[in-house]
């Protein structure tokens, strides 16, 4: 009875009802292996309880999630499920592997060693908790570590790189972030990252804001001190003052160094913490080009 207990744990069925919470939701703390399955299929009953016991053997490495698609024919269609028994592997809401029919054991068990952590990505995980408990040192000195285990681990690198920007090292950040390889800077993951960092170099390089204001007042169409200010705020985390700042620029003169107001507009709106007032300054934006 304790070994069946302890086996629901790790292996349970799931429905079209519980499989956003219970496969989804769960696949962002650890990898979920999705069987499809259905009553009649001989290689199911061979598969079903081999996976079965390895998730109980792994104590929750993996979790296994059985869903009948028979009575779940929606969900197998989603998943696009074209023979059965098909195993899915989900991680951070995506799949990211695959196979079908009854594998042999030591395929199913190198499928699932593909899937699990390596030290250094469990170092890189348990940084980022660090970080968002707000330990900013031990979160650093923890991906220090992880980049000793797995120097190609581009991860690490982008993780440390965002640290550093929040806590000013623009230089440090931007020199991480220029040793990843040129297909690696281009995902749009990073984007959010690189506008950071623009925002962040500016402030750096920038005039403080007391002698932008003054610059301001003396000459209300200066136009280079408007933008370096709307940059400061952005960097300090001000988005409506500097998104404010940038919509004046628009209204000044639109076209000024080729759209730069507008560009750099469009830099905020990827910014994750800019998030809750994008919808209100993309009307304004779009207000203000159609004035």
């Amino acid at each position: 009875m304790d070994s069946e207990i302890a086996t629901a744990n790790f292996a349970f069925d799931v429905s079209a009802l519980d499989f956003e919470t219970r496969v989804l939701a769960a696949s962002h703390h650890q990898p979920v292996l999705v069987d499809f399955w259905a009553e009649g299929c001989g290689p199911c009953k061979v598969l079903k309880p081999l996976l079965e016991n390895l998730a109980e053997e792994y104590q929750g490495k993996f979790l296994l999630a059985k869903v009948n698609s028979d009575k779940n024919q929606a969900v197998a269609q989603e998943f696009g499920i074209r023979s059965i028994p098909t195993v899915k592997a989900i991680m951070n809401g995506e799949v990211v592997d695959e196979f079908a029919g009854a594998l042999p054991e030591a395929q199913i068990r190198a499928f699932i060693n593909r899937l699990l952590p390596t030290p250094a990505e469990k170092l890189l995980h348990k940084a980022i908790g660090q970080r968002n408990a707000g330990d900013i040192e031990g979160a650093l000195k923890l991906l220090g570590e992880a980049s000793q285990l797995a120097p190609d681990n581009e991860n690490i690198r982008i993780e440390a790189a965002d640290i550093l920007l929040d806590t000013g090292k623009a230089d440090e950040a931007k020199a991480l972030l220029d040793s990843l390889k040129p297909v690696t800077r281009q995902e749009d993951r990073l984007r959010p990252l690189f506008a950071k960092l623009n925002f962040s170099l500016e402030e750096q390089e920038g005039a403080s804001e007391a002698d932008l204001r003054q610059r301001i007042e003396q000459d209300p169409r200066n136009l280079e001190a408007r933008l370096a200010l709307a940059n400061l705020h952005i960097a300090s985390q001000r988005y409506t003052e500097g998104m404010d700042e940038l919509l004046s620029l628009i209204a000044l003169n639109r076209s000024w160094q080729d759209e730069i107001a507008r560009k750099t507009l469009l830099q905020v709106f990827v910014l994750p913490a800019a998030a809750p007032f994008v919808p209100q300054y993309r009307r304004k934006l779009s207000s203000a080009l159609n004035s």
